[in-house]
């Protein structure tokens, strides 16, 4: 459902730039961490609670006809930016956002175009036996239910694009460079799909995180609601509500639920952005080295000074941005499992930044796949460098040499090419000649060139995609 709509307060004059100059692009977050969406998350949980005690066999609450139950749940279905508003003018007089969501609610129910006769009569069971933070952690697991939606969708774009082209370079040889020195050649998909066996793996582990919720009361014991009924499975009514929502349940909590499950979440998300930060920073070194190219956009200018400039931005952005998003992530990861005694409100403050923290995360990701969207193959540079770094081929002669027992296989090769200039084909085929090796092998090393020395790369891209 969505029920955002632009700000009226013009961009430019917006403190943080997710809602300024990135609002466009951080925009399907807001339908699950604005305030706005925050209040409709307590009103859906607010109405969950309320119709579920209609059920439970209390003799001042009768079972609710079908009619109002989908009058209530067209309230949460329906809840606008006008009801938003509405709310914080009561918070407003009490100072206090979720005793105003229970004030708004019990002024809806009694309203004539709701036509609610029996809800009306029992608007003293909204927030029965709660404490806000019933309200507010179920709320929370609520807006990371959505949140990780959106972010799933845009991990899901980025893998794609790697996959794609993973595949299309799979047999494209690359020197690689360990220490930012030459080294055995490679394949530019075989690279690709190393971050993408990564990002999937990560992405995995986002996913697997449990997003729980408790309703238990005011220390967690269900203290108002035993005292009430007690005759009723408190623990087994509250499970049901929390499940009804999409969540898991947690039964063992203190006033607030722990949050450790959103210190694993947070913990996962800024694992994948620590993956894709080792991504942007190679793509921009192989931009720099001239292995990929950029797409060129018209009327886009690279400096103000320098004409000829096609800066590697988009990597440079998300970079940033991954880095920002991680700070908060981790903070947050570190902060929220710690409350003192059974609660005090430190972690409130933080949880309002879950959508930075996600925010900066999601416009990174754009950049990066906007930045993969632009990249071309540069084919010449990639086969010169292969071409200037014959070297490489010294771990192939020594490995030889030493299957078939020739004296000091490594130390031969070290002596011939470490740190030497000028080793080429010619080189290494007259070091070659003079082996004492089976003719077949020594034809076979003879044709070997840095381009066909790519092991299974190929075939270990096209396994892994």
């Amino acid at each position: 459902m969505s029920f955002i709509t632009p700000s009226p307060f013009n961009s430019l004059s917006a403190l943080s730039p997710l809602d300024g100059r990135y609002a466009s692009k951080t925009s399907p977050l807001c339908e699950w961490f604005s305030e706005a969406a925050l209040l409709r998350c307590r009103v859906q949980v607010e109405m969950a609670w309320f119709i579920a005690l209609s059920d439970a066999g209390l003799p001042q609450f009768p079972s609710l006809p079908q009619a109002e139950r989908d009058t209530l749940n067209k309230i949460v279905n329906t809840f606008s930016l006008e009801d938003a508003h509405a709310i914080k003018t009561i918070e407003a007089t009490t100072n206090h956002d979720v005793k105003a969501v229970e004030y708004w609610l019990k002024t809806t129910l009694k309203t004539p175009e709701n036509r609610l006769i029996h809800a009306a009569h029992a608007v003293e069971f909204i927030h029965f036996a709660c404490t806000s933070e019933d309200i507010n952690n179920t709320s929370h697991a609520l807006m990371l239910q959505g949140g990780r939606q959106v972010i799933n969708q845009s991990l899901n774009a980025i893998t794609q694009q790697l996959s794609s082209m993973a595949q299309l370079f799979a047999g494209q040889p690359m020197l690689s460079r360990t220490h930012g020195q030459t080294a055995s050649p490679t394949t530019v998909g075989k690279e690709i799909a190393n971050v993408l066996v990564r990002l999937k793996s990560a992405q995995s582990d986002i996913n697997a995180v449990e997003l729980l919720a408790k309703m238990n009361g005011a220390v967690g014991n269900y203290n108002a609601h035993i005292i009430a009924y007690p005759n009723i499975d408190w623990p087994k009514f509250s499970q049901s509500v929390v499940e009804h929502l999409g969540l898991n349940f947690n039964p063992m909590t203190i006033q607030i639920e722990p949050h450790d499950y959103m210190a694993r979440l947070f913990d996962a998300i800024a694992r994948i952005n620590t993956i894709l930060i080792d991504l942007n920073r190679d793509i921009w070194g192989y931009i720099s080295v001239g292995y990929f190219k950029q797409k060129l956009k018209e009327g886009e200018i690279g400096s103000s000074t320098m004409p000829h400039k096609v800066n590697p931005i988009d990597f440079e952005n998300a970079e940033g941005n991954l880095g920002l998003a991680n700070a908060v992530l981790r903070h947050m990861a570190e902060k929220l499992p710690i409350s003192r005694w059974q609660r005090d409100l430190t972690d409130s403050t933080v949880l309002r930044n879950m959508g930075v923290g996600l925010g900066y995360s999601l416009l990174a990701y754009d950049s990066t796949l906007k930045g993969l969207n632009k990249l071309e193959i540069n084919t010449n540079r990639l086969d010169e460098d292969l071409n200037n770094s014959w070297e490489v081929l010294a771990e192939a002669i020594q490995t030889v040499m030493r299957v078939h027992d020739l004296p000091n296989p490594y130390e031969q090769l070290k002596a011939l090419t470490r740190g030497k200039d000028g080793i080429n084909q010619a080189s290494l085929q007259a070091f070659i000649t003079q082996l004492n090796l089976p003719i077949d092998e020594k034809n076979r090393l003879m044709q070997l060139t840095p381009q066909a020395y790519i092991g299974l790369a190929e075939s270990l891209t096209l396994a892994a995609i």
